[in-house]
Parts: structure tokens; sequence; C-alpha cells
């Protein structure tokens, strides 16, 4: 890789050995991908994927200690992923206790994330895109993130630039201003591999559709067609909504970064089939498609026939929209069934500025008489407690299903089961 002087200089030690280990992690990273040179990042705002205080992780946080030492800090400042519990979330006292021992360093770290350039105690999501988070990349910002659902979301339907890159190397690229220039940062990394046919007689379930997908492409850009037919043209909340929880199954259940979704997405609107790589593979989805990649899922419950004990709706985290739309569905639903709680003690996760907002609004007091918490913490950092992993949970997450032993529902099917209990 070629570095231009200034990158040399701090690769040297111009600035401390911490920046110079900053700057020689981002050049191997480079390396390994072939990327000839460095390119600034240009988004406002960068985003980490580690937001858990694990007390496993003491090499992070030994990094930490260090950058924050010699004062190497981010250019921008960052968001980052969902804290991993809150105390407004069920669980009994053994979980807790688990949780105590899990995330023990969670304060010490929130401190260094705080020194490092945290937005603020806010900045907690994995959908920090969404307009009252206030970290909305610009189309064709380069961008330094991780947490998979965000990265390919903000490729995809913002338009903006960016890799799946790890934890740590993120934070590394908002450090230094800069990133290796490869992948999906290159027009050329962003063509599309395949071709994606969705023919279905309806507007099909977003997590199966992107987990049809992904687990197809693998880590391959799709150009998806026939979508529009269902979606429209315009991006409004409902269609990048629907996009937000289609990509995240894609980047769980595949490792997609991008993908392409003819005459909506902005760069598919812009070049249309240019975008397509010559002899681009074909993939044809219909129903009965869709119903046997549903059916095949996994159930991995100790007793499958086992009454669930709680719900997760919210994984990637849900807008202002679906809020509103969950708590008028379920409460609508409750009403026909003569029902005034819900029969699955259930949660609702939302970024912290998103749920504050709602909770000003009426349909916050309809949410809460049904029994539902809302929160903010990320669901599957709740799942990997092994006392709650053993729990027979829901979701109609398929990122939350592919990650940990929750079991995968349709919007329509959770419905049902919340409103009258039973699997």
């Amino acid at each position: 890789m070629i570095l231009n002087q200034e990158q040399q200089e701090l690769l040297d030690g111009k600035k401390g050995a911490a920046m110079a280990k900053v700057v020689k992690t981002l050049k191997m990273y480079g390396d390994c991908f072939d990327a000839e040179k460095m390119v600034p990042v240009t988004g406002d705002h960068g985003h980490l994927v580690t937001s858990f205080g694990l007390s496993v992780l003491k090499p992070v946080y030994e990094i930490m200690d260090e950058l924050i030492a010699e004062g190497v800090l981010a250019k921008q400042s960052f968001s980052v992923d969902p804290r991993p519990t809150e105390k407004n979330v069920p669980a009994n006292f053994l979980q807790n206790v688990f949780f105590k021992v899990m995330y023990s360093k969670q304060n010490m770290y929130e401190q260094q994330l705080s020194k490092l350039g945290l937005m603020d105690e806010s900045a907690f999501t994995c959908t920090c895109y969404e307009t009252e988070v206030g970290n909305q990349p610009r189309f064709g910002d380069v961008l330094s993130w991780a947490e998979s659902s965000a990265v390919v979301y903000a490729n995809s339907v913002l338009g903006a630039r960016c890799n799946r890159n790890s934890g740590i190397i993120e934070l590394f690229g908002s450090i230094a201003g800069f990133v290796p220039y490869f992948g999906l940062l290159t027009d050329e990394g962003r063509k599309a591999d395949w071709i994606i046919e969705v023919d279905t007689t309806s507007k099909p379930e977003a997590q199966v559709l992107g987990s049809a997908i992904g687990m197809k492409v693998l880590e391959d850009v799709p150009y998806i067609k026939g979508l529009d037919k269902w979606l429209g043209t315009e991006l409004n909340d409902a269609v990048c909504d629907y996009l937000k929880d289609m990509g995240a199954a894609t980047a769980s259940n595949g490792a997609v970064g991008l993908y392409h979704v003819e005459n909506l997405t902005p760069e598919a609107k812009a070049q249309r089939e240019e975008l397509v790589k010559e002899g681009a593979a074909v993939y044809r989805i219909d129903d009965a498609k869709l119903a046997r990649i549903q059916a095949n899922y996994p159930v991995i419950w100790k007793d499958p026939a086992a009454e669930p004990k709680m719900c997760f709706i919210g994984c990637p985290h849900l807008s202002s929209l679906q809020l509103k739309e969950w708590t008028n569905s379920i409460c609508d639903m409750l009403k026909q069934h003569g029902q005034k709680k819900v029969a699955i003690p259930t949660v609702f996760t939302a970024s912290p500025k998103v749920a504050e907002k709602f909770r000003k609004t009426s349909e916050y007091q309809s949410l809460a008489n049904a029994g539902i918490v809302l929160s903010s913490i990320c669901p599957l950092m709740y799942m990997n407690n092994p006392l709650c992993g053993k729990m027979p949970v829901i979701t109609n997450s398929n990122k939350l299903r592919t990650y940990t032993t929750a079991r995968y529902y349709r919007d329509e099917e959770i419905l049902e089961k919340l409103t009258k209990g039973g699997v």
C-alpha cells in the first residue's frame, strides 16, 4: 500500500507510539485485501460495534487506556451498539447475577468510550442512522463503521460507502481519519454479482426474503428485481423500515454488505443495470421457496413444544413508525380477542432517543397498559446469557434467530401468539 507523506509520518511515530500502532493496523488490514491506498473518512460520525463490557475483553480495555493516555482520540465522534442490559427488562435473580458477572466492566468501558469520543450517553443503538440519533451519513460518504446491519443499510439505502469492518478496526479508522480503499468503497466493488428475481404473489416478509438472499449470495452484492412491485419507487419511512429488516437478515444469514433494489435504492435508480456485472448469476425467489426456507429454520429449544417465556421485537432496533404500528396492531388484536394484556412477556427495543420520543406519545400508554416493556438493550446480548439462552424465546428477527436460541415467527404469527398465546 502506498501511504502519502502525512500517513507515513504517522506510521513512523510523529504523533506517538499509539497513533503509529493505529496506522500500522489499518495498513496491515488494507494489505490483506490488496488495497493500494488510504482514503479520507468523510462521514460526520463513526459507529462502533463493541458496546458491551464483557470481562473477557481485557485486551480491548488495555488498547482504550493506551489511546486515552496518549491523547489519541477519535477525529469524529461516534455512536455505538446497544447496551447489553437494562433494569426494566424481565430477568430472574440468577439471570441478573450472571449479567453482573458477564458485563462487570460495563461502567468502566462506557467511561472509556466517553473519553474517546462517544457522541452522547444516548448514542447506544444498532440503528444509528435513524434521524433521532443524529448519525445519518450522506450519499457517497466514506465511513468507518462496524455492525453488519448498520453497514448494509448505510451502503444500500443511503448510498454511503463502508466495508464490513470488525470491532476496533472501525474505531481506528475514526481516529486516523482514513481507511484502506478496497471492496465496497470502490466503484467496481459495488457492482452486483447476482440478479435476484422476486416473483411472489404478495409482498414477501422482509426477514425471510433477506434470509433467502443472504444464504444464497453470501458476501456478494445482489441486484434485486421485482421488489419495487410491492414497495414502490420512493424511499419513504415504511419502505426504509422494510429494507432495514431485510438488509439485517441478508447480513446475518449471509454476509451481505450492500444490495441494490431496482428502481428504488439510490445507486440502482441512477445506474440501473450498469451496476450488474457481466455474467452475473440469477436466483429466482417465489412463495414456495420462502416457505421452504422458513420451514427449515432449526428449533433448538430443549422442548420444541414449550410455551414461550418471552418475546423480543426490534433486532435491529425499531423505528418510530414501527413502534406505533406494532403498538396499534397489538392493541387492536387484544381488543378483538377480548384481552387486555399480552399473553407472553414482551420487550420492544428501540434506540434511547427513539424510545424517549415515543414515550411522549399517546400510543406509549397503550403499550404499557398491554404489559409490554420498551427498552433500548441489545436482545442478542441479553440472549447470550446462558441462563437466558435456555428460555424458550420467540422473535420476528431473523438476526436474533441466527445468533441465539430464539425461535423465529413472521409478524402476523407473532401477533397471534402475543394476543392469544401458545406456539
